[in-house]
């Protein structure tokens, strides 16, 4: 079975709010509309998602750079280094918060250097070599789940090959796969394809991705939200 794209969340999923009629988040680029939020509250949303978690559980594993460096020297990472891990967690957070999903971090058995160059250097040769990191850990019970948030930076025009290493570690088949990104000027690149084709053939991952430019996501939580409202319907 081809597997299956599409943007309208099923009537099982865990975020069916029946009271919202969002719109799907457009690129950050792009305009955006705040409709959805102003339809329905936070806390409202939270509530309305929380209600059906005992029915479908959330997984939201993401990979961020900051959990995954040296921690020895962490502290001199400088601002700039630093913004792009950080957004990604950030998002996984908002996301757990109005899921009331679990969240995962994936990280790596050797950790990358704390600077920034030195981490892409190691980065692109396991691109280029095909490498899947070993992770330090990965869920047993990822039966229990029926849909999976993803989330990753861009890394050299697709995702850490980290995100591999999990897909290769958890069995994600019949699963609803939902993507989310921080990134640079370099957008999505080849990540939703990447990610695509590393799935399992019936995996239902949706086309409707969220990403944010890294400078914006400090202020990206509405849109967030209104993403979220979006593939609910």
């Amino acid at each position: 079975m081809k597997k299956r794209i599409f943007s309208v969340f099923i009537v099982s999923s865990i975020l069916l709010l029946s009271a919202c009629s969002g719109n799907a988040h457009e690129a950050p680029s792009e305009s955006r509309s705040a409709n959805a939020a102003s339809e329905i509250t936070s806390s409202e949303t939270e509530e309305q998602v929380k209600e059906t978690v005992t029915e479908n559980k959330v997984l939201i594993a993401y990979f961020s750079w900051a959990e995954n460096a040296v921690q020895d020297n962490i502290d001199a990472m400088t601002s700039a280094s630093v913004k792009s891990p950080g957004n990604v967690a950030q998002l996984a957070q908002w996301i757990e918060n109005e899921t009331g999903g679990d969240l995962f971090s994936i990280q790596v058995t050797e950790p990358y250097p704390a600077d920034w160059d030195g981490c892409l250097t190691r980065a692109n040769e396991e691109k280029a070599d095909g490498t899947h990191p070993d992770l330090s850990e990965t869920l047993e019970n990822i039966s229990e789940y029926d849909t999976v948030f993803l989330g990753y930076p861009n890394w050299w025009y697709s995702c850490p090959m980290a995100i591999f290493s999990f897909i290769d570690t958890h069995d994600l088949s019949d699963k609803n796969i939902y993507l989310f990104c921080s990134h640079g000027t370099g957008g999505l690149a080849g990540s939703v394809r990447d990610i695509t084709a590393a799935l399992p053939e019936s995996a239902v991952i949706s086309d409707n991705v969220f990403h944010v430019f890294e400078d914006d996501t400090a202020g990206s939580k509405e849109d967030l939200q209104e993403w979220l409202n979006g593939i609910a319907n």
